[in-house]
């Protein structure tokens, strides 16, 4: 049998999907329009810069920005058209390669992150209080826990 959301709950379901999602537009624009980058193709370029030696396997860049394989050698492929990012074989695996980032892509993410600072800070973190943070940070993830342990059942 369903257990239909009471109108409190489907008020906090609204809230975090509209408040999220809205969040995210705003900051994916402010990205797009001052450094050229998509969300995600920032997410890539921070994921990579602080991995030993700039360079991640495929697979789990895809793991850690949290998009199928497919859609990361998609958007890797277009940094890499840009100069951002280049593949590298992996020297013990014939198979695996990886995602390494560029001089260019360090400079590129050195240039857009003070403004994408700037902006999860007047979007995120300037509407709560140091307990708020540690509370939403506790709460956030232990809902990520839960769905990635939902997705590998």
């Amino acid at each position: 049998m369903t257990r239909w959301l009471t109108a409190e709950e489907q008020d906090l379901w609204r809230s975090v999907l509209y408040g999220f999602t809205r969040m995210m537009n705003v900051l994916d624009d402010s990205l797009q329009s001052h450094s050229d980058l998509a969300i995600k193709d920032y997410e890539i370029l921070v994921r990579l810069s602080e991995s030993p030696d700039r360079q991640l396997r495929m697979s789990e860049l895809a793991d850690q920005v949290l998009i199928s394989r497919s859609r990361l050698t998609y958007r890797v492929d277009q940094l890499i058209r840009r100069g951002l990012v280049s593949r590298v074989e992996c020297d013990d695996d014939r198979r695996g390669i990886f995602a390494q980032l560029t001089p260019t892509g360090l400079e590129t993410l050195a240039a857009a992150a003070s403004l994408h600072v700037e902006d999860v800070r007047r979007q995120l973190i300037d509407h709560v209080d140091a307990s708020q943070i540690q509370q939403l940070t506790t709460l956030f993830g232990d809902i990520d826990r839960a769905a990635r342990d939902s997705s590998t059942d």
